[in-house]
């Protein structure tokens, strides 16, 4: 039991391990996760209506979205966006690993005669001849890769996007870094229901990097059969990490803002947006 209770509590190395399969790609968590994509008044797995009806908006007069544009979302779980830019006449690819919530936005889409390609992958594999005007990124998923899947996925991006095509992203901020502390906690009454349909002991582990300024929120699920460990890395950004990891992919820091939803700049909030132009 001892050796058990001090491997919960171990502090790997940062990214040295990678389970976001465990949250979004079988089929309980999935399951979980799609009803908070559908919470259309919370900000968990998608955030909450106002904002993404605010947020497509802005990205369509932003990017002047019309029948020509080719816009590619990684990551676009149950096409909220890909929905909403449809709607706006842009020709749109949604890309995501989790197959109840793609086969939520197939449906959808049928359902409202709108015409989008869904890919069934995940996006760090995803590797299309076909080029966009813009890609999206959107929910602070840069900001659960490793340094060594961002260089990937960036110049993966530099290689799809069109001639002096667009990216638009956003990240967590060093005030939210901040913020964070390092805990250690075992909530059965909190847990119970999300990880599993069966009963079992959930132990949750806050882990912060200073010097790298990554968090890691490791979740160790045991169960009468067997036990899983879940790592919930998130790499905190400022203003010049960002650029740096952009311009080494051969982009331009273009613009900043609060939001995806394009709010002022005002460098004191615990989310960041950039857009970034191929070079």
């Amino acid at each position: 039991m001892y050796a058990q209770l001090k491997e919960i509590n171990q502090k790997p190395k940062p990214f040295e391990f990678y389970t976001a399969d465990s949250l979004w790609a079988t089929p309980h968590t999935s399951e979980q996760m799609l009803s908070y994509h559908l919470n259309e008044d919370v900000d968990l797995a998608s955030r909450n209506k106002v904002f993404i009806d605010k947020s497509i908006d802005w990205i369509s007069t932003h990017f002047s979205v019309g029948e020509q544009t080719k816009i590619c979302d990684f990551g676009c779980g149950p096409g909220l966006y890909t929905s909403g830019l449809a709607r706006k006449g842009a020709k749109v690819t949604g890309v995501d690993f989790s197959k109840r919530s793609l086969e939520y936005a197939r449906i959808y889409a049928i359902n409202e005669k709108l015409l989008i390609n869904y890919i069934h992958q995940n996006y760090l594999e995803y590797n299309p001849e076909e080029q966009y005007d813009l890609i999206t990124l959107i929910m602070c998923d840069f900001c659960a890769l490793s340094p060594v899947q961002r260089k990937a996925l960036l110049t993966k991006f530099h290689r799809i996007l069109k001639k002096d095509g667009q990216v638009l992203l956003d990240t967590y901020s060093l005030k939210a870094f901040a913020e964070r502390t390092e805990i250690s906690l075992y909530e059965q009454k909190q847990l119970q229901g999300f990880w599993s349909k069966n009963d079992y002991y959930g132990f949750l582990n806050t882990f912060k990097y200073e010097r790298e300024k990554v968090v890691l929120d490791k979740y160790t699920i045991i169960e009468e059969e067997g036990s899983k460990v879940i790592y919930n890395w998130l790499q905190y950004f400022s203003e010049a990490m960002l650029i740096s990891e952009l311009q080494d992919s051969g982009f331009r820091a273009q613009a900043f803002f609060d939001d995806v939803a394009g709010s002022g700049y005002s460098k004191n909030n615990s989310e960041f947006a950039v857009i970034a132009v191929k070079n």
